[in-house]
């Protein structure tokens, strides 16, 4: 993960999500990578990323974004 200092989380952490409805508290930038969990979840794949169940995605703060790498864990 990038980070350019933004205050909600540090450099390597991780989350695990096992339902759609779960997500770790105060994780603001949930609303913008959800579809991409669910997509993991749910055994799709983007068709571009060569690693399966795996997804980059980022939230939508354009001053301090953060860059999330999804990954399925069987």
């Amino acid at each position: 993960m990038v980070f350019l200092g933004c205050p909600y989380f540090k450099e390597g952490q991780e989350f695990i999500v096992e339902g759609h409805n779960q997500l770790p508290e105060k994780f603001w930038a949930w609303a913008d990578i959800q579809k991409d969990v669910l997509l993991a979840m749910y055994g799709g794949n983007f068709p571009w990323v060569t690693q399966k169940g795996t997804n980059i995605t980022c939230c939508t703060d354009g001053l301090m974004p953060v860059i999330f790498k999804v990954e399925k864990i069987e």
